[in-house]
């Protein structure tokens, strides 16, 4: 860890340096032709001094300038000599750790030609199909190795990686239209399944879809959720509700959030987790705290939120890891990492099996949610007497967020977590944010769907 990395910092400051080592790829065909195939890498830092009034923030596209922007920020600051003392920076950890998991499998010695195949392959499917009008396939991966260090002795060095595809496709047939995506994604390129059979079996699951699909009839339903669906769901609904920051210097809000209040059904636990391997993997947050398995809600009661070391001094909490950032242009805010609802204890044939009436959602166009959620589904079917039927149009599943968790009664007793592969979590200017997401099946009963 030595080098230029070893910085001298300014006395009665607190001074914290992030450093990353950025490498990833895109590569886009449209029709087979290709439209895209680049790659971008690049070593950049974020510089932060605080002299217990206010922050300065400083970034960089030149390593080797980091101590003269260290230097310039200093010079703004006020010399505080108990900074040490000053609560928000006793919250801070020291951590000296490396945590290097992508040394021999690392994405930056794939060759682009075996980028590019992996995406060829899919291509005489795709061609062959007469339902499917217009289509699209997208590779990406990224690499992240970023360094750590603080005036109160942080020395943290870790890496993060993954990789994946989509293939998105436009079905037409007369007047009826519909689009949904097919996509996997692993942490190394090696075990990247192209699932060639499963992908011919979604694009018959999407062309019964558009031949058979019938518009819905709207009303209140019992409806289970996909744990893509229950993934999107926890993270749109109840996620953002659990980043501190957002209830900062509010009372009634900080009453309304009071640890202990009962949020939700008794069965219903929601857990943020940065040490799960997938795009929400973050073993150090951006502040150098150690990631942390962090409950939400567990057995349907308000247990924790997510902190950075600002929220967690201001709400008199712990750290949990969350304080993040897009990149190295901008400072950390609370974020979630990997969120997800915990298994039940049905399984999946006996959670279909008790519903009579009801739809279940397996695929989601997006979603969105503060105090009220929406869902808008994409492959979607009626449940009747228990067994999947017919599929159905639905434009959207709406719900009170409050009201809706107390609904669940029931969750299978398997978790399947997701990453999408494109995009990621938007707040404040910082988007996209790799985040992971997922769930059991979850039933909830009276849901609004139109």
């Amino acid at each position: 860890m030595g080098g230029r990395n070893m910085f001298k910092f300014p006395k009665s400051l607190y001074t914290d340096v992030r450093i990353e080592n950025v490498y990833e790829t895109q590569i886009t065909y449209t029709l087979g032709e290709i439209e895209e195939s680049k790659i971008r890498s690049y070593e950049a830092a974020f510089i932060r001094v605080f002299d217990g009034d206010r922050w300065y923030y400083g970034s960089t596209t030149n390593v080797d300038n980091i101590q003269d922007e260290i230097n310039s920020l200093a010079s703004y600051a006020k010399p505080n000599q108990k900074i040490n003392n000053n609560p928000i920076i006793n919250k801070l950890q020291k951590n000296t750790e490396e945590l290097i998991k992508f040394q021999n499998n690392n994405i930056t010695k794939i060759k682009m030609n075996e980028k590019h195949n992996l995406l060829k392959k899919f291509f005489p499917i795709l061609k062959e199909n007469k339902y499917i009008k217009h289509w699209k396939t997208i590779y990406v991966d990224n690499y992240v190795k970023k360094k750590f260090f603080s005036s109160k002795g942080s020395k943290v060095i870790h890496d993060s990686q993954f990789t994946g595809f989509s293939v998105s496709m436009n079905f037409s047939h007369e007047d009826k239209k519909f689009s949904d995506s097919f996509q996997n994604s692993n942490v190394v390129f090696e075990n990247l399944d192209t699932k060639l059979e499963e992908f011919k079996d979604f694009i018959k699951k999407c062309e019964n879809f558009l031949l058979n699909s019938k518009p819905v009839k709207p009303e209140k339903y019992t409806v289970i959720l996909s744990p893509e669906a229950a993934g999107v769901f926890a993270h749109e609904s109840f996620g953002h509700k659990s980043e501190a920051d957002f209830m900062i210097g509010d009372t009634t809000m900080e009453k309304e959030w009071a640890i202990g209040k009962k949020v939700g059904s008794n069965i219903l636990s929601i857990v943020d987790d940065g040490n799960i391997p997938g795009r929400g993997y973050v073993p150090f947050d951006d502040e150098g705290t150690k990631a942390k398995k962090t409950y939400l809600i567990r057995n349907g009661l308000l247990k924790g939120r997510l902190h950075s070391a600002i929220t967690a001094n201001s709400l008199r909490e712990n750290l949990t890891g969350n304080a993040r950032a897009v990149s190295f242009e901008y400072e950390p805010i609370v974020r979630m990492t990997t969120t997800y609802i915990e298994s039940g204890n049905k399984t999946k044939e006996e959670l279909f099996s008790e519903v009579e009436n009801g739809i279940y959602i397996e695929t989601i166009k997006h979603g969105s949610g503060m105090s009220t959620f929406t869902i808008a589904p994409s492959i979607a079917y009626y449940i009747k007497d228990g067994k999947i039927t017919e599929p159905v149009n639905i434009s959207v599943v709406t719900g009170n967020v409050m009201e809706t968790l107390e609904e669940i009664d029931g969750l299978s007793n398997e978790v399947e977590l997701s990453n999408f592969i494109l995009g990621g979590c938007g707040k404040m200017e910082q988007n996209p944010l790799s985040v992971g997401f997922g769930g059991p099946y979850v039933r909830v009963n009276n849901l609004n769907v139109q």
